[in-house]
């Protein structure tokens, strides 16, 4: 419907250039009151579609079906009242059909065909002939040769322009629905890796709790006991135990089968704080750099879905440079954003073109991949983004920018007045 309300501006300003050309220069006399009189109707329909479209963007057919049959009826108007058929400029009828073949449904199409065929034949039956100057079909000066010609013009340029715009917008709607199917795709990749997940839970969670009671037993024996050494291993054994449940149910909430088990009200330093800590003390390493510059501390919801986005991006950064990395978190307007960083080989060209893709790694092994996976497809349930580059001084850079809003608690003070 753009289109077509762009072009018909186009077409009043040709009309009235044409029309004063044909009667003033050329000296053929027409009927210029009738004549303003329809391109004024044409005038006030083009605005009138232009309000419609900016209350309603969506466009039905049968309004671009009428929109193209109010065209064909005003230019029908004109022509009647200039010649009628033995006008060179009838040939625009094939204008308005070849814009119903590109815009309409087939039966509308078909419709338009026939509007025109019946437009057509009431000029050759009703039509008055204009009193032409002699030789008006001579050469190129002859007014009808010369119309002819402005008309082919005509007709060849707004279909260029008009086909070119329609296939931009076919190109745009393409790209987007290429990037919905890539991101149905994603998401079913994920809810089969649920699935599994699930699967796997179900499993181990027996055998888990198996291995706690027993651990449990031996903690409480009279030979452990006395034995310090057995007591700390068995300690060590039990946080591991714990550990594996822990990562099981990450496992379960990365995968979007759950979205925050028991998600509980913190602050973003409390929150932040608390996920470095665990982390190091879980992690065999010392190298973590950890700098929060993120400011006023604001209230939040933490659950473990984002806690586990995090980790997965730390921990690969921990498998490509051991020894340092480090995690800054800042306040960016309503936005907070996190820069992991380390001092690895940094990433390959594939993997930056593929970010957020499954089993996207240059690890070789089976399986691997999903860290980055998942964490794109958390902070773009989030609302958010995920971008990585590599340092110019070496390394690897990760920034997770996350909205404020998808997080933070409104104040008291905010919540009284909405109440109130």
């Amino acid at each position: 419907m753009q289109q077509l309300i762009q072009l018909r501006w186009i077409a009043v300003v040709g009309q009235v250039a044409t029309i004063f050309t044909v009667h003033y220069g050329l000296g053929i006399t027409l009927p210029l009151h009738y004549m303003m009189t329809a391109l004024a109707v044409l005038v006030a329909f083009n605005a009138a579609s232009l309000l419609r479209l900016r209350i309603r963007r969506r466009v039905l057919n049968e309004e671009i079906l009428l929109a193209l049959i109010v065209d064909v009826g005003m230019l029908t108007v004109q022509l009647h009242l200039s010649g009628g058929a033995s006008n060179p400029f009838v040939f625009l009828y094939l204008l308005q059909v070849s814009l119903g073949a590109v815009l309409l449904r087939a039966w509308s199409t078909w419709a338009m065909v026939a509007v025109t065929l019946c437009c057509f034949i009431a000029l050759v039956v009703f039509g008055e002939p204009l009193n032409l100057p002699v030789g008006y079909r001579d050469g190129l000066t002859g007014p009808y040769v010369l119309g002819l010609l402005i008309c082919f013009a005509l007709n060849a340029t707004l279909l260029v322009v008009f086909f070119t715009r329609i296939n931009g917008n076919l190109r745009a709607r393409d790209t987007r629905l290429a990037a919905l199917r890539q991101r149905a795709a994603e998401e079913e990749h994920i809810v089969r890796m649920g699935l599994l997940a699930s699967g796997a839970a179900h499993e181990l969670g027996t055998p888990l709790s198996t291995l706690a009671v027993i651990l449990g037993d031996w903690r409480r024996m009279p030979d452990f006991a006395a034995k310090p050494e057995l007591q700390q291993e068995i300690d060590e054994m039990q946080a591991q135990v714990q550990r594996c449940k822990s990562i099981v149910s990450g496992i379960l909430l990365s995968t979007g089968r759950a979205r925050g088990e028991s998600p509980t009200e913190t602050t973003v330093h409390t929150f932040l704080d608390e996920l470095v800590a665990e982390w190091r003390a879980t992690r065999p390493s010392t190298g973590l750099v950890y700098d929060n510059h993120f400011g006023r501390d604001l209230r939040i919801v933490s659950d473990s879905a984002l806690k586990q986005m995090i980790c997965n991006v730390l921990d690969n950064a921990l498998e490509a440079s051991p020894q340092w990395l480090r995690l800054q978190a800042s306040h960016d307007d309503d936005t907070l954003t996190l820069i992991v960083d380390d001092a690895g080989p940094g990433f390959s060209s594939e993997v930056l073109e593929r970010l957020g893709k499954p089993y996207n790694s240059t690890k070789g092994s089976p399986g691997s991949g999903l860290g980055l996976f998942l964490a794109v497809n958390v902070a773009r349930t989030l609302g958010g983004t995920v971008h990585a580059a590599n340092l110019p001084e070496g390394g690897a850079m990760v920034t997770l920018s996350l909205p404020l809003s998808a997080v933070v608690l409104p104040d008291e003070d905010e919540e009284d007045e909405h109440v109130g």
